[in-house]
């Protein structure tokens, strides 16, 4: 059994060793030996566990890797990937909304809206169907500020145009990156006043965070491959 120092894993993952002891203070890891002396005893197998973690942070987040260690822990390798694939389903979406917001600027028009376009309103149960945004979300951004709805006179329910569409387009891709709400609101006033390159250019840097952190998540993946791989717990594809 091939035994490391704690100090040369940090090292090759770029972090400290005070991370890896809390890897192994949530369970994230087997069981970690001690020494006579009381030193900690990694072997190979921790090593792969710990670049697992670390890249599968990367690109899913620390929460998400801690809910799927304990399925590899547990040899379900299956339950596992089908989160992912559910995590990289909506990153999908994500991306499809950007590229369309960015064709909304592009041709400074909303295309395809439903059958009920030809009316002059919406309801939020439409808007939220039609931009895949939850009606809650919506409700969040106009208490926020960042949308400014107009009401039925007798019942006081929102009422939403093209122009609330192309502006809650906008909010969803810009809150796909590290966009504050008060730059959200700049960048809207922006729009409104038809400066649309400074508006492009904030949507492409959304683009840029998911394209990130999809090459990120292709890291995790694959260092969960070769954690499984170790492991035995996925077959090798057979040779053609």
């Amino acid at each position: 059994m091939n035994k490391i120092r704690p100090i040369d894993i940090a090292a090759r993952l770029g972090i400290s060793t005070e991370t890896l002891r809390n890897y192994e203070a949530h369970g994230l890891v087997p069981p970690i030996e001690r020494g006579a002396n009381g030193y900690r005893i990694y072997t190979e197998e921790h090593v792969y566990y710990f670049e697992c973690i670390w890249w599968m942070s990367q690109g899913f987040g620390m929460k998400f890797t801690a809910e799927v260690m304990p399925y590899i822990h547990r040899g379900e390798v299956d339950a596992v990937l089908w989160r992912i694939h559910a995590v990289q389903a909506e990153l999908h979406q994500d991306k499809l909304m950007t590229d369309r917001t960015l064709s909304m600027l592009e041709n400074q028009a909303l295309e395809h809206l439903p059958s009920h376009r030809a009316r002059t309103w919406m309801t939020i149960g439409e808007v939220s169907h039609e931009t895949g945004v939850p009606a809650s979300a919506i409700r969040y951004w106009e208490k926020q500020g960042l949308l400014s709805l107009n009401r039925e006179e007798n019942n006081q329910y929102r009422k939403f145009n093209a122009v609330h569409v192309r502006q809650i387009l906008l909010i969803r891709t810009l809150r796909l990156s590290v966009w504050s709400l008060e730059v959200i609101k700049e960048v809207l006033s922006e729009f409104d006043h038809q400066h649309v390159d400074q508006v492009k250019q904030a949507a492409q840097i959304s683009l840029k965070h998911l394209n990130e952190r999809s090459q990120a998540q292709f890291r995790g993946v694959h260092a969960l491959y070769q954690l499984c791989q170790y492991l035995n717990l996925v077959v090798a594809s057979a040779q053609h």
